[in-house]
């Protein structure tokens, strides 16, 4: 198995190298026939569309209200399983949970990392 520093240092060059494709492909478009017109063409229709969003939305109501409430309620219990299934698996136990249809499901992890300071 590789050192996880060295895989670290080579993700940390792999990304540098990538940030610099990306500038090159940025400027490139720029430079393509067309594209400047047709990206403020695009920014004026998602302008257009977060309109038509809002206004889509008032007139909804209390039934639009309900629909983020219970997006926010959605992602507090995604929340408390994650925690309830990581303190489960703390403690050395198997974790499976299982759907309406009896259709199991068992976790996946992924694990990242944030920088400190």
């Amino acid at each position: 198995m590789q050192n996880l520093q060295d895989l670290f240092d080579t993700l940390q060059v792999t990304k540098k190298e990538q940030k610099e494709i990306k500038k090159e492909y940025s400027d490139a478009l720029m430079n393509a026939n067309g594209y400047v017109e047709v990206s403020d063409e695009l920014k004026k229709q998602r302008e257009k569309k977060k309109q038509i969003e809002a206004m889509t939305q008032s007139r909804m109501g209390e039934r639009y209200v309900l629909l983020e409430n219970l997006k926010k309620k959605a992602e507090e219990l995604d929340e408390a399983i994650t925690d309830i299934a990581m303190s489960t698996l703390m403690e050395g136990k198997t974790v499976e949970i299982k759907d309406q249809y009896d259709n199991a499901y068992a976790p996946t992890y992924k694990i990242t990392f944030k920088k400190v300071a």
